[in-house]
């Protein structure tokens, strides 16, 4: 599956918050319930993230140019960010919702048709919530990723919402359902805060997953066990794209072919088990008392 594949998926996510905003509304329509106007409005933000999530991949999708020797797979953390800045905004708007409908509680009408047209929407919610969160994980893309997590935190808040209506219908008690409608609020907060939280990590070059630098390591000790050493890993990811480079001592007295063939060697191990990784590694004789001076990452000056 190529990098560009992945704005098919994007194209997923908007048909569906569309096809969910017309039915939420058909449903909030009918019933008048603000727990239900909070569920659409949510819907109405999967819809904004999932254009913005199209446009992020197409640009994470070309390649290196003069301007950007990495690449330009950073887009992508700009696209999460964005969509956990309007998961907070949606908050917002539900909680300014369901205070005037808390001072002023509305009975609710033809609740059980409501309900099954609310029902439906989740349903494509769900389906398009796995796929995404699948699919992300699975390519290292958190813009996708991102994109599912949010659907799925509004598959919950539907049915969190759906019971709240119920429980209104069967009760009468018409204040509940904008109490749900804060719980819905709260809830969305927090998921925006950790998709925020996750942007902003990629953007400062955070490093790779343990299980990655594991991987790395093992790769490491094979040749540690022949002479060889190593220092000053570093590593980051941006986007799908993960990069590597470290120090890599050997005997001085070896030739720059053999040294050449065995960081080529390396590289090669270390793409094997780090998928969709670039590596870079820097050559030093074990001798020399300067290539001990950059063992830490901050070479002394």
């Amino acid at each position: 599956m190529e990098k560009t594949s992945l704005t098919r998926f994007a194209w997923i996510s908007i048909g569906a918050s569309i096809l969910t905003i017309a039915l939420k509304t058909v449903a909030y329509k009918l019933t008048g319930s603000v727990g239900l106007l909070s569920d659409a409005i949510e819907s109405l933000v999967n819809l904004a993230g999932g254009i913005m999530a199209l446009m992020m991949l197409k640009i994470a999708a070309r390649p290196a140019d003069n301007e950007h020797a990495y690449g330009h797979n950073k887009a992508e953390y700009f696209s999460s960010g964005v969509e956990g800045t309007l998961i907070l905004v949606a908050a917002a708007s539900i909680a300014y919702a369901a205070y005037g409908r808390l001072l002023a509680p509305q009975p609710l009408e033809r609740v059980g048709l409501g309900l099954v047209v609310s029902v439906a929407a989740s349903a494509i919610n769900l389906a398009t919530a796995l796929l995404m969160i699948r699919v992300g994980r699975k390519r290292n893309s958190i813009t996708l990723e991102a994109n599912g997590q949010h659907l799925m935190t509004d598959v919950w808040t539907s049915v969190g919402v759906l019971a709240a209506v119920g429980a209104v219908a069967f009760t009468g008690w018409t204040r509940l359902d904008p109490i749900v409608a804060f719980v819905v609020a709260a809830n969305i907060v927090w998921t925006g805060g950790k998709i925020v939280r996750r942007s902003v990590a990629g953007l400062m070059d955070a490093s790779l997953p343990t299980a990655d630098i594991a991987s790395v390591k093992k790769v490491f000790a094979h040749y540690e066990a022949t002479g060889i050493q190593f220092h000053a890993l570093r590593t980051r990811q941006a986007g799908t794209r993960k990069f590597v480079s470290v120090d890599v001592l050997v005997p001085g007295a070896w030739s720059v072919q053999q040294g050449h063939d065995l960081v080529e060697k390396i590289e090669a191990e270390i793409r094997a088990v780090v998928s969709d990784s670039s590596v870079f590694t820097h050559l030093e004789p074990l001798e020399d008392p300067l290539s001990w001076a950059d063992e830490q990452l901050d070479r002394p000056t």
